[in-house]
């Protein structure tokens, strides 16, 4: 492995690390009351769950960072903010466009704090100036790309990181093992593999987030009783 592998190998364990400041582990994507309502109760409701958002999450963010990525590569930032829009227009609830837009501006701010990024400093100027909303797979995309990490592998972070959420959050709600969570991030690789091969050669116009079972959890949880994360 030569050093400027080592550089982007670290800078993504970084990004993609739980602990990394930007707020994920405040929010459970809906799991709360999917566990509330006993929808998500095991293992194997956990997988699909999972697998659920990991979905969504690649047919609309996965698609709109790529294009993102790609953008910034083609010096093309108006393209950018089209893809800050197209994010969303794919947020069927309030819960997930608070969730995207708040951990897009916390990445903006610390991206220019660690890194030398004009194109970040940009992007948070216009998201403090209401220019655009700001939002985390954007800004990801923007992060990664300074970062000298590839599409790939920002992808595969994006991806990492809402099962993570997911599978991080089941620990505490639902009656799951480590070593349950552990399997079923493990089994997603392949799938994620997978999804990349597809969505990398679609556009925005292919955009989609219907999976209305996540979006009424997350409806549900604004105003229900459980109050461990974020609505």
């Amino acid at each position: 492995m030569s050093a400027s592998s080592i550089i982007s190998c670290m800078r993504l364990l970084e990004m993609s690390d739980s602990q990394f400041p930007v707020g994920n582990f405040s929010f459970s994507n809906g799991l709360e009351t999917a566990s509330y309502e006993k929808i998500v109760h095991d293992a194997d409701t956990l997988s699909q769950y999972a697998h659920a958002a990991s979905l969504q999450s690649a047919y609309s963010d996965g698609i709109a960072a790529i294009q993102a990525y790609r953008a910034i590569s083609n010096d093309d930032y108006d393209r950018l903010l089209l893809a800050d829009k197209e994010v969303i227009l794919c947020k069927m609830n309030d819960e997930a466009r608070q969730m995207v837009l708040r951990m897009g501006k916390k990445l903006a701010e610390l991206a220019v704090q660690i890194m030398d990024c004009s194109t970040m400093q940009r992007f948070l100027d216009d998201i403090r100036n209401e220019r655009t909303a700001g939002t985390y797979p954007v800004a990801q995309a923007i992060a990664m790309h300074c970062a000298g990490i590839s599409e790939e592998e920002m992808f595969t972070s994006q991806q990492f990181g809402v099962i993570n959420m997911i599978l991080g959050a089941s620990l505490r709600c639902v009656r799951v093992s480590h070593y349950d969570t552990q399997k079923i991030a493990y089994n997603m690789a392949p799938l994620i593999a997978r999804d990349y091969e597809v969505v990398r050669n679609l556009d925005f116009e292919d955009m989609r987030a219907f999976v209305p079972g996540m979006d009424i959890m997350a409806s549900l949880h604004e105003k229900g009783n459980m109050r461990m994360f974020m609505n």
